[in-house]
């Protein structure tokens, strides 16, 4: 298995480009299922985790080109359906969480669908309820047969109806809005995710010919269409890739320009950073970090600790508490991070603590930082990534601390960012893939 060895310590300067957003790109890649016709798709990230979608796709009968690596022209004309039940689907979507977003164009357009139980992250349990209740309430039936680990549906008999989701998922919200694009009747979800990936995702949907209103908001309705058409779709620079570029900024003291960022799509996150004493500014849809020697996290009105959690759109995304977290380690005053959607994310502390940060992990769910403000920097150790957000907030540490890092199973990192070395070295960073 592959490692990073990091020597940290090091100021960083000069411009990173985001790449493409994952999350977006998973619902939107899924999404070409929904029509014959030839979908192309810009600023697609090139990652494991995409890239194990496209090829899933393609062994589905998917005719795919790659002009470039962040183009690619997709046309279902000829899906084979049956392949969704083959050993070798099972084994492949079986390490990709993503692969249940095939579930709602399937059963739109083909009337069947088979889903594994759930890969990716142990980050902690991550329900397939809302997906399966929506289709349940679309009219689809489903059976789990044990003997194969498959959920297997059916859509002969599904009709627009009303839908109110015990939480607002946003894979959930994606599986049941392509769901009902092609479904008879109006299919209204009260309590949908309103993140901008999914809101692109209904953009798409109605440049392919779609009736979707209420986008934006947690409210939505979609008439049913009998047939959708091709279109071209460019994905959002990933948010998660800029907060940890600002974070990464911040904790190694560079000046750093994140180029290219859709300012109007960052929601709170700059705000949040922000709250931790960051400084940085926008000039155009670029973000500039200065260097800085010191950041000083924010009180509340009264004087009580901040508290920094996550929370549905337009809330802040648990992707980046990771990060947030790291960052507050070399701040001045103290933070509360609350995650609360995942139980084992925040496991990553005891490496951290490893390094000199002063960390209490109340619970599975919480974690009390006392920042250094510099006066103590962290040291380099061996340790290994558990999950994409914990292993990028673990680089941006070993980045900042003094000597040499290790970090192992660097997979879990590639999953999720795009020659992430690579990008580095170029802004000066001492990382070395091994």
């Amino acid at each position: 298995m592959s490692q990073f060895v990091v020597r940290g310590g090091h100021k960083l300067s000069g411009t990173i480009v985001p790449q493409g957003a994952k999350n977006e790109a998973l619902q939107i890649i899924s999404a070409v299922l929904l029509t014959a016709e030839s979908v192309t798709i810009t600023n697609i990230p090139d990652i494991l985790d995409v890239n194990l979608l496209i090829e899933l796709l393609q062994e589905m009968g998917v005719k795919v080109q790659r002009p470039q690596r962040d183009t690619c022209i997709f046309q279902a004309d000829d899906v084979d359906v049956d392949y969704l039940h083959s050993p070798a689907f099972h084994k492949k979507s079986g390490r990709l969480r993503g692969s249940v977003m095939l579930a709602g164009p399937m059963l739109a357009r083909f009337k069947k669908a088979f889903v594994p139980k759930p890969g990716g992250d142990k980050i902690g349990r991550r329900r397939l309820d809302t997906h399966i209740i929506g289709f349940e309430k679309l009219g689809a039936t489903f059976t789990y047969h044990p003997e194969d680990g498959f959920y297997h549906l059916s859509g002969d008999a599904m009709q627009g109806t009303y839908i109110l989701l015990d939480e607002p998922s946003v894979t959930g919200t994606a599986n049941i809005v392509m769901a009902a694009s092609l479904t008879p009747g109006t299919t209204t979800i009260y309590n949908a995710a309103c993140e901008p990936y999914l809101q692109q995702l209904c953009a798409m949907i109605n440049r392919m010919g779609g009736k979707i209103s209420g986008i934006g908001s947690n409210l939505l309705s979609i008439e049913g269409v009998s047939s959708l058409q091709g279109t071209e779709h460019r994905m959002l620079p990933d948010m998660i890739e800029i907060g940890s570029f600002i974070g990464l900024a911040a904790m190694t003291q560079s000046n750093i320009r994140i180029q290219g960022c859709g300012i109007p799509h960052l929601g709170i996150i700059p705000e949040k950073f922000r709250q931790l004493g960051i400084q940085f500014s926008i000039d155009g849809d670029d973000i500039v970090v200065p260097e800085q020697d010191s950041y000083e996290i924010q009180t509340y009105m009264d004087g009580g600790v901040l508290t920094i959690y996550d929370h549905p759109w337009p809330g802040l995304t648990p992707d980046l508490l990771s990060i947030m977290l790291v960052v507050a380690t070399q701040a001045r005053g103290s933070v509360l991070i609350h995650q609360k959607m995942f139980e084992s994310r925040l496991f990553f502390t005891d490496k951290l603590i490893d390094m000199g940060a002063q960390i209490i992990l109340c619970d599975p769910h919480r974690a009390a930082v006392i920042g250094l403000g510099r006066s103590q920097n962290l040291r380099g150790i061996t340790m290994s990534s558990p999950d994409i957000r914990a292993g990028v907030a673990l680089l941006i540490a070993a980045l900042s601390a003094d000597g040499k890092s290790v970090i192992q199973n660097i997979e879990q990192i590639d999953r999720g960012y795009q020659n992430i070395d690579g990008r580095l070295q170029a802004l000066g960073a001492n990382i070395v893939r091994e």
